[in-house]
């Protein structure tokens, strides 16, 4: 068995409003930083996992995200095995 890491990126998706990143925005607006156009805001989650092999990881971290890291309605997540 091995350790892997593992990072799972989660984002609304781009048809979602996002009105914690519109919050940031005009924060970043009221700071003085006017170039910026856009924000969004997610969440990054960093597993742990023992197990024989990396397919059987990203298998079972896309039914963890299915089931729990993620609202598969209104968002997207990626992940990415270190």
């Amino acid at each position: 068995m091995k350790e892997y890491r593992v990072k799972v990126e989660v984002k609304l998706k781009p048809v979602v409003l996002d009105p914690q990143g519109k919050t940031v925005l005009n924060a970043l607006h009221n700071l003085g930083y006017d170039q910026v156009s856009d924000t969004r805001i997610g969440k990054l989650i960093e597993l742990k996992l023992t197990n024989s092999n990396e397919e059987n990881v990203i298998e079972q971290v896309k039914e963890m995200c299915s089931k729990l890291l993620a609202n598969p309605v209104i968002e997207d997540f990626s992940i990415k095995v270190e």
